[in-house]
């Protein structure tokens, strides 16, 4: 199974992605985490979206695509993926069916995850990462057991610089004014399925596993 994870930052996509990932058995693809990584290593495509980044700007297209392209051409992705957070426009939707139909694939389904801008500014100014795996906690929400470590690996907990209320409100601003017409592009497609996402990770979950099992599994949510 091929699945999109579409929504605004902070709205959860990560969360549900990684858990949907386990309930699934297939791949969990963050785009955030794979522009986060180049970074990191400080390759030539990292340092180019670094600029963008500390701005709480949008990558470019080609730089992002690039870097999808790559692990999709990875073999765990062959029994099936999810995508966190790509595409973000209709060029990159496009570049992503072309991608697919090269290996005569294509998207099985779309999961838009709605949530209030409020609901969003209280997630990502508690968020906290660690340095090391990268896991995600929240200062009320998912608190770790001792402060600032992380409850998997003991690495150092982080607050990503752009987690800030105004960073959040630009990063918001340009998400819709890029995203809204990819999401009319699956509509279009008869692929899309909307889930409010306000309430707590364990109920959104649900709520997608049902949609998913339900429409293109033929397993029933409860089983």
């Amino acid at each position: 199974m091929r699945l999109i994870l579409l929504g605004p930052p902070g709205v959860g996509k990560g969360t549900q992605a990684k858990d949907l990932s386990q309930e699934l058995g297939i791949s969990h693809i963050c785009s955030g985490d794979l522009l986060r990584q180049a970074v990191s290593e400080g390759s030539d495509l990292g340092k180019k979206a670094k600029n963008f980044m500390d701005k709480g700007e949008l990558v470019p297209d080609d730089l992002v695509i690039q870097l999808i392209k790559q692990r999709l051409n990875q073999a765990d992705t062959k029994n099936g993926f999810i995508l966190d957070g790509y595409p973000r426009n209709v060029y990159q939707a496009i570049e992503l069916d072309k991608m697919l139909l090269n290996n005569q694939q294509q998207i099985d389904a779309v999961i838009y995850l709605e949530a209030s801008q409020e609901v969003i500014i209280q997630r990502l100014t508690g968020r906290r990462l660690c340095s090391n795996c990268q896991a995600n906690f929240h200062i009320k929400n998912m608190p770790p057991k001792k402060e600032g470590i992380c409850d998997y690996c003991g690495g150092k907990l982080y607050r990503r610089a752009d987690d800030n209320e105004q960073t959040i409100k630009n990063r918001l601003k340009v998400w819709k004014n890029s995203s809204l017409s990819v999401i009319d592009y699956y509509r279009n497609k008869n692929k899309l399925k909307t889930i409010i996402a306000d309430e707590e990770a364990e109920v959104v979950l649900k709520k997608i596993l049902a949609c998913v099992k339900n429409d293109y599994l033929k397993v029933p949510s409860g089983n």
